[in-house]
């Protein structure tokens, strides 16, 4: 079993116990009534696996900092124009602060190192993680939490069965592409809210295949593109759509931060919206409904899936149980005027 650290799950399995039982004994938690024998054949199964007490796991077990961090994984210079994160960071500061905690923000982009995770719960103590933006195959989060590391994924982790708070990206994006279908479009594009690598990006790509192969129509690979958070991504993913030798009659766009700059690059090529090409969006930012026209957009419960997020995360801290550990939220198709017949 070398070249992987051993977990206490994997102590566990060998001493015939509970994980709880093993964090127990391996972390000298008092107040316990744990029988010499069990302690014994557990101390045995450690040293037989070569079991190395974890610093980050135990400096979460050994006492309360009050503190929790809130890690998104992108970099920072593309929160500065995600309008969707200021509602989550509002919603879990509501539940984590009603808890008594506070809330250390961390953004952490894709190039961040191995061990990331472990390396801030050392240098910044504290009782667990809120992670949003999970990575497609990210599995120091199974480390984590087979270390017994409270965390919480506001998102839909792509590996094991860790707590998450999201809403369905795939049924949501489909609902988006199906209501330009309804109103006659056949061309359409898509330009995704992120890289692949993330979990939303890749859903909410599948959410559009989806919608057209339920409707029998061809997926053309030059007609998805790729965002990157930012509505200068936009900007040139549109540009990219727009050049094609058959331009579509419409696009949903994942993010309404990247739609901003596919609807710019739109006017500046001297096109209308929705009469030369109609936009759907995704999160409905608080801006909009004030463009013009307003657009149309997937609705995301912004505030709620923060304090939900916080709220699970609390319990998984404070050691109380958590009813439902996958919590879906609902979405809904906020309908403007950025989005027509296609005649």
């Amino acid at each position: 079993m070398s070249g992987k650290r051993i977990t206490m799950k994997q102590v566990a399995e060998r001493a015939g116990v509970s994980r709880t039982t093993v964090s127990f004994v391996l972390n000298n938690t008092p107040n316990v009534n744990i029988s010499p024998e069990t302690r014994e054949r557990i101390l045995d199964a450690a040293r037989e696996l070569h079991y190395a007490r974890d610093f980050a796991a135990t400096s979460l077990a050994t006492g309360r900092a009050h503190t929790i961090a809130f890690i998104i994984r992108q970099p920072p210079e593309e929160l500065s124009v995600d309008a969707f994160m200021g509602g989550l960071l509002n919603g879990v500061s509501q539940a984590v602060n009603h808890a008594g905690y506070h809330v250390l923000f961390y953004a952490m982009g894709l190039n961040a190192s191995k061990g990331a995770y472990a390396e801030l719960i050392r240098s910044q103590r504290v009782d667990g993680l809120l992670i949003s933006g999970p990575l497609v195959e990210d599995s120091e989060l199974l480390d984590l939490d087979a270390e017994g590391v409270p965390l919480v994924i506001q998102g839909t982790p792509d590996v094991g069965d860790l707590p998450s708070v999201d809403v369905d990206n795939i049924a949501s994006a489909r609902m988006a592409t199906e209501h330009l279908i309804q109103l006659g479009h056949r061309r359409i594009g898509m330009i995704t809210n992120g890289p692949l690598t993330y979990t939303s990006s890749r859903d909410r790509l599948t959410g559009y295949i989806q919608a057209l192969e339920a409707a029998g129509l061809p997926i053309d690979e030059g007609l998805i593109q790729s965002g990157e958070f930012s509505d200068d991504s936009g900007v040139q993913a549109m540009n990219r759509l727009l050049e094609l030798p058959h331009r579509p009659t419409a696009a949903f766009v994942a993010s309404d931060v990247v739609a901003l700059g596919a609807i710019r690059t739109i006017r500046e090529h001297g096109l209308r919206i929705p009469g030369d090409i109609s936009i759907v969006g995704f999160d409905d930012i608080p801006l909009a409904q004030y463009l013009e026209p307003g657009l149309t957009t997937v609705r995301l419960p912004r505030v709620e899936l923060g304090l939900h997020a916080g709220k699970m995360l609390m319990d998984l801290v404070e050691g109380k149980p958590v009813p439902e550990r996958h919590l879906r939220l609902n979405t809904s198709l906020i309908i403007r005027g950025s989005a027509a017949l296609f005649e």
